[in-house]
């Protein structure tokens, strides 16, 4: 597996260096994170060996599980907390992650703000837009994106760095892609987390700058 795991990893990579420079975009400007969720440490360590750093993990507690150990070996990894975050594990969730991307509404925007300045840490942190305004999915409505990163900015002296989102499965996703651009403009905001493993290459030409890809490196999750 772990084998498999490498070499699927290069080919993802090869893959995003190759859309960067078909949208005529500069290499190395699209991070891969990859999705972890449901893997255990021995099958994430062989990943860890062949380069790669930025990881992502949907819940708290499975991450607490293996990414503490982990970090000892390589204290350079970068972990995103990419699932819905719930408020009474956001303690865990500032300690654990170096990046949130799931700020996705008032009372957890605040609780991040004092679990930062409790813990003395500075995450770097992303707000969820639901962009396909699905009732099953978290985030804040694209009409509501930018009043929402500025209140985070200014009632709670948040630095909100990017936006992300998960486009409607069963649509094409350029024209949620291009609007999650747009709203990046008009917020202020330079990052984007879009793209998966079925449309990461879809998300590059609208300026991605990270895509999430799990089961293409790691191969179906049981």
């Amino acid at each position: 597996m772990s084998e498999t795991a490498v070499s699927r990893l290069h080919a993802i990579e090869a893959r995003i260096r190759a859309t960067e420079a078909e949208a005529g975009r500069a290499a190395g400007c699209t991070q891969l994170v990859a999705v972890s969720k449901t893997f255990e440490a021995e099958e994430i360590r062989p990943v860890l060996e062949a380069g790669q750093r930025v990881f992502g993990e949907n819940r708290v507690q499975e991450a607490q599980g293996k990414w503490p150990l982990l970090r000892d070996s390589f204290p350079d990894l970068d972990l995103h907390l990419i699932g819905p975050l719930q408020s009474n594990k956001t303690a865990e969730a500032v300690a654990l992650f170096d990046v949130i991307e799931t700020v996705d509404r008032e009372k957890i925007a605040a609780e991040i703000a004092k679990e930062m300045r409790k813990q003395g840490r500075a995450l770097r942190l992303y707000v969820q837009v639901n962009i396909g305004e699905e009732p099953q999915k978290a985030g804040i409505p694209p009409r509501e994106a930018v009043d929402f990163v500025t209140h985070c900015r200014e009632a709670h002296g948040l630095t909100i760095e990017g936006l992300m989102c998960i486009p409607p499965a069963e649509e094409h996703p350029g024209p949620y892609f291009a609007l999650l651009q747009k709203i990046a403009g008009e917020a202020g905001v330079e990052k984007l987390s879009m793209g998966m493993s079925g449309d990461f290459e879809r998300a590059i030409p609208f300026g991605a700058t990270s895509v999430r890809v799990g089961s293409a490196i790691f191969g179906s999750r049981s």
